[in-house]
């Protein structure tokens, strides 16, 4: 959430970025007019309390005087009526103003490029060299089905559209994918695991930023009041919502396997097939929570720890920079990290790495105690895939087949996998 003072100081810059987002920019106008309101109710509400006070301390000395209070206790009796009133009148527009605030996004960079959707993202860098065929790569969703180790018809059945099911070695794979993951992260790059609850609460989910404009994206379990998680970003970031960490904490570094489940609402018609867009998938999450000063810094270092993986793995990837259209709502700065899938002979997205500066933090209200003695400040909120599980399996499975249809596993990998060097039928 942004903060009211940036958007009193700073009118025509915030506008200005609701512009570059293709946003209305009036409703920073309407937030203003609430916020002009508030505070003159605020004035008169307080100059009122102070003159109850005030009168309120003559009634004593009026009743040992033997004066009539009647008249007085009326106005007292009356100036509480009013403050309630007023505070009744302050309450509802609090509400409204957090209500338009919280479906503002956050300010991006200016380091990030204009542009209206993905297509627009610029590479910055590549690794690994494009493998060349000397038969017909096919898609993960053929070989798996092939290896009888994915099931998509299966899973339909029990569930229904954009789930699928791994079996033998392609679960196998998922669990050692998971821990090869998590032993990079926790081993090499000092981060602490979690194992969270796979449902939250509405607060948790509005600390990221999920809820309320994104609600169609998430699973909601309407008898509990609790939703599913899209991603181990949101309880890993709510792990510290409504408290004050020291300084000297900072940077805070949390990983976290977890199931991840998605509605894909909006999606219909795109990748429908496979292990690309489903409503239950795995993904090894990174989180971080850092000094405001730091937080660009350690959006680079985040984006070489996901690379780690892949890099390990031997899958060729590349590093894009995000453009504004494309750009999440939480995010002041994005990377996605993309792996080439021959099969389909694209780019697909495995990681998306962001810096949320103090965005989420404001919403989680997650401060830090400087070691200055100045006074309380939000920490700044990181996020990225660390990697998504299921993308790295297809990953594999198309850079790593072969002509009989068996693919080779990467040698990474096969001290996770019992020393299975290929899977084959």
């Amino acid at each position: 959430m942004l903060d009211i003072k940036l958007i009193r100081k700073e009118p025509d810059m915030i506008k200005n970025t609701l512009i570059r987002r293709r946003m209305d920019p009036s409703v920073i106008d309407e937030i203003l007019k609430i916020d002009e309101k508030r505070r003159e109710i605020i004035v008169k509400a307080d100059g009122l309390k102070n003159t109850r006070n005030t009168e309120s301390k003559k009634v004593g000395k009026m009743k040992k005087a033997g004066e009539d209070i009647t008249e007085l206790s009326n106005q007292i009796r009356e100036m509480g009526d009013e403050i309630k009133r007023l505070e009744d009148e302050l309450n509802s527009l609090e509400e409204g103003q957090k209500g338009i605030l919280c479906t503002i996004p956050n300010i991006p960079s200016e380091k990030v490029p204009d542009g209206e959707d993905d297509t627009q993202n610029i590479e910055i860098r590549r690794w690994g060299d494009i493998r060349q065929f000397d038969f017909q790569p096919k898609p993960h969703w053929d070989i798996g089905e092939n290896l009888g180790i994915l099931d998509s018809t299966r899973a339909v059945k029990m569930s229904k559209t954009r789930f699928t099911m791994l079996r033998g070695a392609g679960s196998l794979m998922e669990r050692a994918l998971i821990q090869f993951m998590l032993d990079i992260h926790t081993k090499e790059h000092g981060y602490t695991e979690f194992a969270p609850p796979f449902m939250v609460n509405y607060d948790t989910l509005f600390g990221t930023g999920q809820l309320p404009k994104f609600e169609e994206d998430l699973f909601k379990l309407d008898k509990y009041n609790m939703y599913l998680i899209p991603t181990a970003e949101v309880p890993l970031t709510g792990f510290h919502r409504d408290e004050i960490l020291e300084e000297k904490d900072l940077p805070l570094y949390y990983t976290a396997y977890t199931p991840c489940f998605r509605s894909e609402a909006g999606s219909a018609g795109k990748d429908t097939r496979g292990l690309v867009r489903v409503h239950q998938f795995s993904k090894v999450e990174l989180v971080k929570l850092v000094h405001p000063d730091k937080s660009y810094e350690e959006l680079e270092k985040m984006v070489k720890e996901a690379a780690t993986v892949l890099e390990r793995l031997e899958i060729p990837h590349r590093v894009v920079t995000i453009c504004l259209g494309d750009l999440g709502f939480s995010a002041a700065f994005k990377y996605d990290l993309e792996v080439w899938a021959p099969g389909q002979n694209r780019w697909m997205e495995i990681s998306s790495c962001s810096n949320c500066t103090d965005f989420q933090a404001r919403r989680s209200n997650i401060k830090f105690r400087p070691s200055e003695g100045k006074k309380l400040d939000f920490v700044h909120t990181l996020n990225g895939s660390g990697v998504a599980v299921g993308r790295t399996i297809a990953a594999i499975l198309e850079n790593f087949q072969n002509s009989d249809g068996s693919v080779t596993v990467p040698p990474n990998l096969r001290k996770y996998m019992h020393g299975m060097e290929e899977i084959r039928v």
